[in-house]
């Protein structure tokens, strides 16, 4: 049992430090989930030219490493240190607005983790039970970090979480890969606090530089460890203390939920897996126009009117012009109300800035009235998302859905077939068919080592003629 006088920062990390060796199968098999699908992100990312700009950064400035790049454009054989193939992969990951979310913590843990996870254990030749278990660890520290600051508060206050929360995630999926105790894990912790960054001005005016926030924060939670694993000491309660992260950062902190239900309640079991390229806050509206244009087929020149409903935060960030550009569209709920009547938003294709400039859609946008916020979505948020979409034609008619619990969320997870199929939308004619399982099978074998995992599947540092996984199949 810890004593009484441990911080909270200290309890977090000697418990996430003890489960080496310890973690339960199912978990274990969330955490090959979370990898496969955080791939598949990274090799459609990968593609767009922020997320080349990271990765010639990270292969100008990281020097010789045995780490995968993911869609490198510069022909075979260009892998680098851990600490740049993480940051090069996390802004891949995060570069499309397609990877994991933890809804009340309001982060993406897949894009912070998993890349740091999978650099370290290349270069170090870990196996896959060890980067599995690394994986857990690091959406278990990043997941408490996340709602212990008070997320919608935080966020609300223009702090981005995942950059913000994702460096204790690294940190804490390094410390697993390079053995840490309790003891070195909560120095890790204790300098990740001072590396956490990234504020929410890419919603007002734009840029971006929100593209590299799952990177940075990947790249900055391996240099927490690296220094703790060499002798740096961190502050004993970097989490929870007086100039902690979450007092710092949280504007209404709960620090009971840092160590809250170690061991019963895990981060993993409660990830969303996005169906849509687009902002999770706003998930249910487009699957609530969705569904009401599959069921009665509006024609749009017809409607004359879109109301919705939804959580105070997106009616404050998420009201914008989406015709302007990729990141305004995927972050604008008028916009993917428009999208979703008029074509498939689980297509990344909709977002392609060629879709977005379509007058259609910025006519049917133009008829969604403001955006309300409603105290029912509120009371729920970001634990379980909400949202409310009412059109109204020229007849006079209403047509109203409710979703309270997205499609992909823990309230209504995807099948084993819809995430397949949600790879191979993302990979088509980027990997080999078949890649997804490809993956999951390797994993298996927890005492492969995890060096040869993406080279083995089709995978590794080649992109000769367009494809960052290789040639399709």
């Amino acid at each position: 049992m810890a004593p009484d006088n441990q911080s909270p920062s200290r309890r977090l990390a000697d418990d996430l430090a003890g489960l080496s060796g310890k973690v339960e199968d199912r978990l274990l098999h969330r955490a090959a989930d979370a990898l496969v699908d955080t791939v598949g992100c990274i090799i459609q990312g990968a593609g767009q030219p922020w997320s080349q700009a990271a990765i010639d950064h990270a292969l100008a400035t990281g020097g010789h490493g045995t780490a995968t790049v993911i869609g490198v454009a510069h022909g075979p054989g260009s892998p680098t240190t851990p600490a740049m193939a993480a940051f090069a992969n996390g802004c891949s990951a995060h570069g499309f607005e397609l990877d994991d979310v933890h809804e009340e913590a309001i982060s993406h843990p897949g894009a912070v983790v998993v890349p740091a996870a999978l650099a370290l254990a290349e270069d170090r030749g870990a196996t896959n039970l060890d980067l599995l278990e690394a994986i857990l660890i690091g959406y278990e520290a990043m997941g408490r970090a996340g709602i212990a600051v008070g997320p919608s508060a935080h966020m609300l206050a223009g702090f981005h979480p995942t950059s913000m929360s994702g460096v204790f995630g690294s940190a804490a999926a390094a410390g697993r890969l390079l053995g840490f105790d309790g003891q070195t894990m909560n120095h890790a912790f204790g300098i990740a606090v001072s590396l956490a960054s990234g504020t929410m001005e890419f919603a007002s005016s734009g840029g971006m530089a929100k593209r590299i926030h799952a990177g940075r924060a990947a790249e900055a939670g391996l240099l927490a460890a690296s220094l703790a694993s060499r002798g740096v000491e961190g502050a004993d309660d970097g989490l929870a203390g007086r100039y902690g992260f979450c007092r710092v950062f949280g504007v209404e902190p709960e620090l009971d939920r840092l160590t809250d239900g170690l061991g019963n309640r895990w981060m993993i079991d409660e990830i969303t897996v996005k169906p849509y390229a687009a902002c999770s806050d706003i998930h249910p509206l487009i699957q609530a126009t969705a569904e009401l244009q599959a069921e009665h087929g509006f024609d749009p020149a017809q409607i004359i009117r879109i109301e919705a409903d939804c959580p105070t935060k997106a009616a404050t960030q998420n009201s914008m012009d989406g015709t302007t550009s990729v990141m305004a569209a995927q972050y604008s709920a008028p916009f993917n109300i428009a999208a979703a009547l008029l074509t498939d938003p689980r297509d990344p294709a909709t977002y392609q800035p060629e879709q977005i400039a379509h007058p259609a859609l910025a006519e049917l946008q133009a008829k969604v009235a403001p955006l309300q916020p409603a105290p029912e979505f509120d009371r729920t948020y970001a634990w379980k998302m909400g949202g409310r979409v009412r059109v109204v034609t020229a007849g006079g008619e209403v047509f109203e859905r409710t979703v309270h619990g997205q499609k992909g969320s823990m309230h209504d997870p995807l099948s084993r077939p819809e995430l397949d199929a949600k790879f191979e939308r993302l990979v088509d004619g980027l990997a080999p068919v078949g890649t997804a399982d490809a993956l999951r099978q390797a994993l298996l074998d927890r005492r492969h080592t995890a060096a040869g995992l993406l080279s083995r599947n089709g995978g590794g540092p080649t992109n000769t003629g367009g494809s960052p996984f290789g040639q399709a199949s």
